[in-house]
């Protein structure tokens, strides 16, 4: 299940790359409207969102979704317990084996 996992992670990796290299970005209407006039507004909206920006937030949903999933798992394998919990009970045994282990000091017995 965990490799299923992976690859989906993967592929959505790949899929938000790809389609974040392809769009046209932002800026790219500023440079126009200095020289042609092209452009309706300086730093207005672009407009209605197309379909790579509908393919691009899909592919990020996946892409958390899956990293959440694999980070549930990781730590589900991993025994999913507190790290402060797993100190302070590592520590206490480490005090109660040096505890036992304790030679007790030479008694002094009165003259």
């Amino acid at each position: 299940m965990e490799k299923l996992v992976l690859v989906i992670h993967v592929l959505a990796a790949l899929g938000v790359i790809g389609l974040v290299l392809l769009q046209h970005g932002k800026g790219a209407d500023m440079g126009a409207s200095f020289g042609s006039g092209a452009s309706g507004s300086l730093f207005g909206v672009s407009g209605s969102s197309n379909f790579m920006s509908h393919a691009t937030a899909f592919f990020v949903l996946i892409f958390f979704t899956t990293s959440l999933t694999l980070a549930y798992m990781a730590s589900d394998k991993a025994g999913g317990g507190s790290v402060v919990k797993a100190h302070a009970t590592q520590a206490s045994e480490t005090a109660v084996d040096s505890a036992k282990t304790e030679t007790p000091a030479a008694e002094v017995v009165p003259k």
